[in-house]
């Protein structure tokens, strides 16, 4: 039991980790430090966006629409958190 409540806890934290990694790609772009014709980082940025939207639609449709900001990645990661605590109880 002790090895699966492992194996959740990293894979929880690995999916925060590709949530933080999009986050700062999206700021790149925002910035202008890296520009959307660099094939590479649209193409990860795209990827990640593709497996993070199952998780951050039904967030979205939660929260109140905050305009510009999208606060959804930093709900899911305070989720995975809880879910991490829980875990560790185990």
């Amino acid at each position: 039991m002790d090895a699966i409540v492992g194996i959740l806890i990293m894979l929880a934290n690995t999916l925060s980790m590709i949530v933080i990694i999009w986050f700062i790609i999206g700021l790149l772009f925002a910035f202008n430090v890296i520009g959307r014709d660099n094939a590479f980082f649209y193409q990860v940025e795209r990827s990640i966006a593709a497996l993070l939207e199952p998780l951050l639609r039904p967030i979205r449709r939660v929260m109140p629409d905050t305009g510009a900001i999208d606060f959804s990645p930093m709900v899911l990661i305070l989720l995975i958190n809880a879910v991490i605590i829980v875990l560790t109880r185990l």
